[in-house]
């Protein structure tokens, strides 16, 4: 290479690096922009939906969040059954409650009247955490079947979460969330599956599915 070479290939990169620096400057701005105009507080509804893996471990990462914060948080668990939950070994030591429905899935109990009534139970101590202002966080883990089944009633919970305290925090899991609940959250996202072990053979396992 000549001595000309090096200058050209010298020049090259910095006028690379000049342009790198001018479009992250322009990100940046952006950036900065919308976090200045970001200046409300209040209680998020966030819902997690959709047919994909990762709802329930979404939310239990946010739980976490909130609890390595030092702050309160509370967990009720729709559709669980006798399984172990790697999540509540865990957080139960750090202080989250945990409230179960205990049923298990309604294809296994195949009995309306105690599902309903197990919901019935679960939804009530839902209720008394979404007036708790001393909670910062409650997770509604797989409630959106309770709607889809009738097992809750669509307007209690509507009632629930409009009335809950003004910085209380709430994120519900499940598929196929019905839209006026996902009409009163302030960030739904949605978990679509492209590939999952269970559909080749590969059974739940602990430490990982649960």
């Amino acid at each position: 290479m000549t001595q000309s070479d090096a200058v050209n290939d010298t020049s090259v990169n910095e006028t690379k690096a000049e342009r790198h620096k001018a479009r992250q400057q322009k990100v940046k701005e952006g950036v900065d922009a919308k976090i200045a105009a970001a200046t409300k507080e209040k209680g998020i509804l966030l819902v997690l939906t959709g047919n994909g893996k990762g709802k329930s471990t979404s939310g239990f990462g946010a739980v976490t969040r909130c609890a390595g914060h030092g702050q309160k948080a509370a967990v009720v668990q729709f559709i669980k059954g006798g399984w172990e939950c790697g999540e509540r070994n865990l957080l139960e030591k750090v202080g989250v409650e945990f409230f179960v429905m205990g049923t298990g899935f309604t294809w296994e109990t195949q009995d309306r009247e105690k599902d309903v009534a197990a919901a019935e139970s679960a939804w009530e101590d839902a209720e008394k955490l979404l007036k708790d202002e001393s909670i910062n966080l409650v997770l509604l883990d797989e409630l959106t079947y309770m709607v889809t089944y009738k097992y809750i009633e669509l307007e209690r919970v509507i009632e629930a979460l409009n009335n809950r305290p003004k910085m209380q925090h709430v994120i519900i899991t499940g598929r196929a969330c019905h839209r006026e609940i996902i009409e009163l959250a302030d960030t739904v996202s949605e978990v679509q599956p492209i590939k999952h072990a269970f559909n080749d053979g590969i059974k739940a396992q602990i430490g990982f599915d649960y």
